[in-house]
């Protein structure tokens, strides 16, 4: 009936079951408009649509196979990831985490061209890898400025959901633009999203309304995240990293193959507490007490022993081991 109806212009009337008379069926006459490819000039807002088909070529789906032997026995193991171009050349972003032990990693372009790609460097602590792909005249991201999104602004994510589901677009606002999440007694700032992030998603970008990367989707946050709820279901909770924190760091990796400027002290910290305090016979009650101090290490060569306190950094009162880091 609609087929027919719409051929024949907006509206059709069939005749009724009952046979008691005809009923009018509405059926929009509106044609389809085709997406126009704008250019990502930061200047200009996107839709959803249109920053899709800006990106998505700059999008990738990564594959990773890995080899480990067992007693004698081999298994193998896969994972997936996302990640996105950033030079013409051939370099790729992603997760650590993404490509972490593995032994194969293979990056998949929109067009569907499937390239063995060459880890060149990465970094736990941050959970940032670049990769290498032998391939040149790639469409890359334009990086934008995340210090610039607003809480409410709109996001658009892309990446990879479950391995399967390639090349899918997410949409949201920004929940947070610093919300600190505590990973291993570590907080990273991060970028909170309503958009749905799911494993798959992992390394993929996450873009500002006028088509910029301002951050990189982790599932490994949204998961702690959650998992930090008390067991209870969470929905519309995602985390990116702020390319502004690791943009530094990925030009780094992109030079030299590992971060060369990270901060060492070279001690295992605590959090001063009230009983600490009080077993050291300490006056204050809040610090950073050093439990141990590698020989050699800044830390020795400025004087700092097992049993000092850490009160300030550079005029800066600091009450905890998550403040020092």
């Amino acid at each position: 009936i609609l087929g027919g109806a719409a051929g024949a212009g907006v509206t059709a009337a069939v005749k009724s079951h009952s046979g008691s008379g005809t009923a009018t069926v509405n059926v929009s006459d509106r044609t389809a408009s085709q997406v126009v490819l704008k250019s990502v000039d930061g200047k200009t807002e996107l839709t959803d649509a249109e920053n899709y088909a800006a990106n998505v070529n700059s999008v990738v789906s990564i594959n990773c196979s890995a080899t480990t032997n067992y007693f004698g026995q081999t298994v193998e193991s896969a994972s997936s990831g996302s990640g996105f171009v950033l030079t013409q050349d051939g370099f790729v972003v992603t997760n650590h985490h993404v490509i972490d032990g593995a032994t194969s990693v293979k990056v998949t372009l929109y067009d569907g061209e499937t390239y063995d790609a060459t880890v060149i460097g990465s970094d736990s602590d941050y959970d940032i890898a670049v990769l290498k792909i032998d391939a040149t005249g790639l469409t890359p991201v334009t990086l934008g400025d995340s210090s610039l999104l607003n809480v409410g602004d709109h996001v658009l994510a892309l990446g990879n959901p479950l391995g399967e589901l390639t090349f899918s677009a997410s949409e949201g606002i920004a929940s947070s633009v610093n919300r600190t999440i505590n990973v291993s007694g570590i907080p990273f700032n991060m970028i909170q999203v309503t958009c749905a992030v799911n494993p798959g998603n992992s390394g993929g970008p996450l873009f500002n309304a006028y088509g910029e990367v301002v951050g990189i989707v982790s599932a490994k946050y949204s998961s702690t995240a959650s998992s930090s709820s008390s067991g209870e279901s969470v929905e519309g909770l995602g985390f990116a990293i702020p390319i502004n924190d690791v943009l530094a760091m990925i030009e780094d990796i992109m030079t030299n193959g590992y971060v060369t400027d990270k901060a060492y002290m070279g001690i295992v910290p605590n959090t001063l507490t009230a009983q600490m305090a009080m077993q050291y016979r300490y006056d204050i009650s809040e610090g950073v007490f050093i439990s141990y101090v590698e020989e050699n290490s800044p830390a020795s060569e400025a004087g700092l022993q097992m049993g000092d306190v850490i009160t300030a950094i550079d005029g800066k009162s600091i009450a905890s081991y998550e403040e020092l880091v």
